[in-house]
């Protein structure tokens, strides 16, 4: 398997691991306020999915200012999204990774994405994508750091628990 795609399985793997967990707590753990990097396990979520959207939609060669410009909106939706419309959410913009990576003749192509703060990045969508991975990976730890504070265990995540899993599967 392509090392850019099994990470981003990973990530998949990952983001519903921590939406399963989610759903085994209390139901009022996902919005609970704590003082940490984030507020909540919402505030989280919906970073990690800004994120994940604006980075698709610019390796899919869409404007900075055009993709910021419609973030309003999908973050009003986002914060009064319930654990499962998030869950559902995360999702759909993972099968649109997932269609994204499959329709590159050559993952490690090379492409230019041009953003307003940081300028020009010459790259390739494998480190794009690893990029998402690990963003994803930092910020489900802190889901785990507000666990953890919450009195609660985090998911386990650890990318050898995805390759046990593959393995067993």
């Amino acid at each position: 398997m392509d090392k850019t795609v099994q990470l981003y399985q990973f990530n998949g793997w990952a983001n519903k691991k921590v939406f399963e967990h989610l759903k085994t707590l209390p139901s009022e753990i996902y919005r609970k306020e704590t003082k940490s990097v984030f507020p909540s396990v919402s505030a989280v979520l919906v970073h990690m999915y800004q994120v994940d959207y604006v980075w698709l939609k610019a390796m899919n060669g869409e404007d900075f200012h055009d993709i910021v410009a419609t973030l309003g909106q999908i973050t009003d939706d986002l914060q009064g999204a319930s654990l499962d419309e998030m869950e559902i959410k995360f999702k759909e913009l993972s099968r649109k990774y997932e269609s994204f990576i499959q329709n590159q003749e050559d993952i490690t192509s090379q492409t230019t994405i041009h953003h307003p703060h940081f300028g020009t990045l010459h790259s390739n969508y494998a480190d794009l994508i690893q990029h998402v991975v690990n963003h994803g990976t930092y910020h489900r730890g802190h889901i785990s750091a507000i666990l953890n504070q919450l009195g609660h265990k985090g998911a386990s995540i650890d990318y050898i628990f995805y390759l046990y899993s593959l393995q067993h599967q």
